[in-house]
């Protein structure tokens, strides 16, 4: 859940990026090359684009997200980075990424996959195909459900509570995301 901060700090705050950012860093530290561009889709509140940035001094940052409210919020957590570039608004949906680079390096997508309908999936792995680089990542975080690994009773109530918000919302397959 995201709680918005006092009325004078557009800042959003999340508790599962608070979390997760050290996880995720420690990831793309791992599986990206030195130096080069990423455009983080769906950045939400701006805290991992904040935190994981720091860790990844080869890379500028390009943060975006659909909700308008939002950019507000990752301005705010990204003022003064300078290798964080101003946050832009990007529907997943549209066929056209108007303000995204035409190539990237990495895109990296977090928690957008089971809180928005398949489409947005299908959407995201498209807008990759145009913009990604040759041998580009594509880095996705999120909980998946898998089927040779057993799900966590947490992540079955997490996509009983998705599921019953928003019929088109829940955990996927990572099967299918591949």
């Amino acid at each position: 859940m995201t709680r918005p901060a006092p009325a004078d700090d557009p800042r959003r705050h999340s508790p599962a990026a608070e979390r997760n950012r050290a996880p995720i860093l420690a990831e793309l530290q791992r599986l990206l090359p030195p130096r080069g561009l990423l455009l983080e889709v769906a950045s939400g509140t701006g805290q991992h684009a904040a935190y994981c940035s720091a860790g990844l001094p080869g890379w500028q940052w390009q943060p975006s997200d659909g909700d308008t409210g939002a950019l507000a919020s990752i301005g705010a957590w990204c003022r003064g980075l300078g290798r964080v570039r101003p946050p832009l608004r990007l529907d997943v949906l549209q066929p056209q990424w108007p303000g995204v680079p035409a190539q990237v390096d990495a895109i990296f997508c977090a928690n957008l996959i089971h809180i928005a309908p398949w489409a947005c999936c299908a959407a995201l792995m498209q807008g990759a195909a145009r913009h990604l680089a040759p041998h580009g990542l594509l880095i996705t975080y999120g909980p998946y459900l898998e089927d040779t690994v057993p799900t966590a009773p947490s992540n079955l109530a997490f996509d009983a509570d998705l599921r019953a918000r928003c019929a088109d919302w829940g955990l996927r397959r990572r099967e299918d995301v591949q």
